[in-house]
């Protein structure tokens, strides 16, 4: 009976084990299949849209998933990156479930090679330092042992001259090796401490283009069978963009001038885009795309606005603002929110969409994350231009050669700065702002000294009088202009007369010598035709009436 009883208890007990185990399994399973794995991936930049301000990149990352739930993590991102513009899209057999941000900032983030190639070299430098100072200590120790051993022979025992002298020689020579020796390690050891401390400068340098913090993508995905996955990620950074420059080359004054669009495309985001696909975009993200809307315009009388008083019982109450000064603060609130919010030119192709232009850069760039841009070549226009050579004498004698162009609305130029050559030589710099050129872009090309102009006042048509109460002067001045080219040239001279900005002062134009006549600006303004080593004369006389017991200033 008892032996049935133990067999009994012992089936129950295997039972209830068995059931633990079997309910222990279950739950793990559960745990393998809630549980996520996390997957490094590796990726690459292959395409770039650079923004006035910001840029986009394009990474594509190709790895195998297993079947379930995975989570991709795409790591070395820069730490500028927004999350509010990522985008993931991809090929295979998954479905993306979602995907996260987030920085890190515990890894120690992969070092771009210009960084480890300096840390490298100053490891080593930092060792042939230690083993230079280890050479000199050695020297030192020897040095002090023979000073400490200039005793020769016993007390009792007697040296031969030869052996004194023999014993000396070998100190001196000794000794003599061991200071110049040590000479010559004080200067590698010197050497080594500056080549390390401009290594250590150039580190410190680089290290402020990158952030130390990495950015990292999660991409859940779900696959039903281990398969292949190519994913685009694309995502908007700051600390990049780019800005128009122009090279007008102009050959002679019987050819049109030659416009280059260039880029200076510059980016530190911590990222490196190597041999990557330009596009170059006039579009800017930190401008604001959302339309301003009107609000209602109130007029009110103005009245003090008390800011706070004392109630019936002491209590503090706040008077309210009259209406038009609320309106007035919501106005300029959102006012406030919306100021806030070959060569390669020939692989460049211009997109005109919408409402921005793009230049797709056909050829492959490097972009290194430093100060220092990268110029890139957009496009080459020549643009008919005519020369025509101008002068102002009261201000400068030289006549600057002008360089006409138009039909430059076609290219789409943005404002920049423009080098500017004539005839193969650097002749100055210019700037280009197309919202304030009209319908032709005047360029200087410099001065010419054989245009040769002077001007002066005409004393003996020159006076002072008084009529009455009042004071009268007259002035007449001459400018002649001599060409001494063996061309004929057009030449545009400029001068000015005064204009009164007191009733008082009245200012009378006698003779405009045939130029034109601006009244607002007082601007003179003669174009003409000079023949080779002719010479004109231009002369223009005004005069001026005010009180006698007043003064001009200007005159």
């Amino acid at each position: 009976m008892e032996k049935h009883l133990g067999v009994h208890l012992k089936g129950k007990i295997l039972k209830i084990m068995t059931n633990q185990l079997l309910t222990s399994a279950l739950v793990v399973s559960s745990l393998v299949a809630v549980a996520q794995p996390d997957k490094p991936v590796d990726s690459r930049i292959t395409d770039v849209t650079v923004f006035l301000n910001k840029a986009q990149i394009s990474r594509v990352v190709k790895t195998k998933v297993d079947a379930g739930k995975t989570n991709l993590i795409v790591t070395g991102l820069s730490s500028q990156l927004d999350p509010q513009s990522v985008q993931v899209s991809g090929k295979g057999g998954i479905i993306i479930l979602g995907t996260s941000h987030r920085q890190n900032f515990l890894s120690e983030f992969n070092l771009p090679k210009p960084i480890r190639i300096l840390k490298d070299s100053v490891e080593t430098l930092q060792r042939q330092l230690t083993l230079e100072q280890s050479q000199k200590e050695i020297l030192n120790k020897e040095e002090q042992m023979l000073l400490s051993n200039q005793k020769i022979g016993g007390t009792n025992q007697n040296l031969t001259v030869a052996e004194l002298k023999a014993m000396a020689d070998f100190y001196r020579t000794r000794l003599g090796d061991i200071v110049s020796t040590r000479m010559k390690q004080d200067e590698k050891i010197k050497k080594l401490n500056e080549r390390i401390a401009k290594l250590n400068k150039q580190i410190n340098s680089e290290n402020e283009l990158y952030r130390r913090n990495t950015s990292e993508l999660v991409v859940s995905v779900s696959s039903e069978a281990t398969t292949n996955v190519e994913l685009q990620v694309r995502y908007v950074v700051a600390n990049a963009g780019w800005s128009p420059v122009y090279d007008l080359r102009a050959v002679d004054t019987k050819n049109p001038v030659q416009l280059s669009y260039k880029a200076n495309v510059f980016q530190s985001t911590g990222e490196e885009w190597s041999n990557v696909k330009l596009k170059l975009s006039t579009a800017n993200p930190n401008l604001s795309g959302q339309k301003p809307e009107l609000y209602s315009w109130y007029l009110d009388f103005y009245y003090p606005i008390e800011r706070s008083h004392r109630g019936p019982a002491g209590v503090r109450v706040n008077a309210p603002a009259p209406v038009s000064m609320k309106m007035e603060k919501k106005a300029a609130e959102m006012a406030d929110e919306e100021l806030i919010a070959q060569s390669v030119s020939d692989y460049t192709s211009t997109i005109q969409t919408a409402l921005n232009t793009e230049f797709d850069i056909a050829l492959p760039y490097t972009v290194a994350s430093s100060a220092k841009p990268v110029v890139v070549d957009i496009r080459n226009y020549d643009m008919k231009a005519d020369y025509i050579y101008s002068v102002a004498p009261k201000l400068d004698v030289d006549a600057f050669l002008m360089a006409r162009a138009t039909g430059w609305e076609e290219f789409n130029l943005l404002p920049g700065e423009a080098n500017i050559f004539f005839e193969g030589t650097f002749v100055g710099k210019s700037f280009i702002d197309p919202n304030n050129i009209k319908d032709t872009l005047a360029v200087s090309l410099g001065r010419d000294k054989r245009i040769v102009v002077k001007r002066e006042k005409l004393k003996d048509l020159t006076s002072k009088n008084f009529i009455g109460s009042s004071r009268k002067e007259n002035y007449t001045w001459e400018i002649s202009v001599r060409n001494t080219k063996t061309d004929a040239v057009k030449i545009i001279v400029e001068d000015q007369v005064p204009v009164s900005q007191n009733t008082q002062i009245e200012v009378t134009t006698v003779d405009l010598g045939g130029a034109k006549y601006n009244k607002d600006t007082g601007k003179l303004t003669w174009e003409l035709e000079l023949k080779p080593n002719e010479t004109r004369k231009l002369v223009y006389k005004f005069e001026v009436k005010y009180p006698k017991d007043k003064q001009v200033s200007g005159l």
